[in-house]
């Protein structure tokens, strides 16, 4: 059943979020990048890991949170491109949002990490009308 609670794409919210190797989880800052419509529908969110580790040069896919206080961030931070799907009661609080900079922040990374996504209409045998 799906989550009464709606998070907006650039929430910044506090979960266990997985390593990449799935064996542990670490309590960490992270922000949301799935849309309302996806989560009215379905009991799980999608997150992108917030870390205050920077190292500089930054890597493909980071970018610096320059509003990291108004996103109720303890310390300065970036974006990493680490994501995971995880089920909304896993999500212990919402701390803050990113400020419209750092969200079309997010929107470039996702770019540089996701590439663009072709229309669902002019997949191969898609002969559904767009919406």
């Amino acid at each position: 059943m799906p989550s009464t609670t709606i998070y907006n794409f650039g929430d910044v919210v506090l979960v266990g979020f997985p390593f990449t190797n799935l064996q542990a989880v670490k309590k960490r800052p992270a922000v949301v990048i799935s849309r309302k419509t996806y989560q009215q529908n379905r009991p799980d969110v999608i997150l992108m890991a917030v870390t205050s580790q920077i190292r500089q040069p930054l890597a493909t896919g980071e970018a610096v949170l320059k509003d990291w206080q108004a996103a109720g961030l303890a310390k300065p931070s970036v974006l990493k491109p680490l994501i995971a799907t995880l089920e909304q009661r896993q999500i212990v609080k919402v701390m803050g949002k990113l400020s419209d900079a750092d969200r079309k922040n997010l929107e470039r990374v996702m770019q540089a990490i996701l590439g663009s996504c072709p229309r669902i209409e002019s997949l191969p045998g898609n002969n559904q009308p767009a919406p």
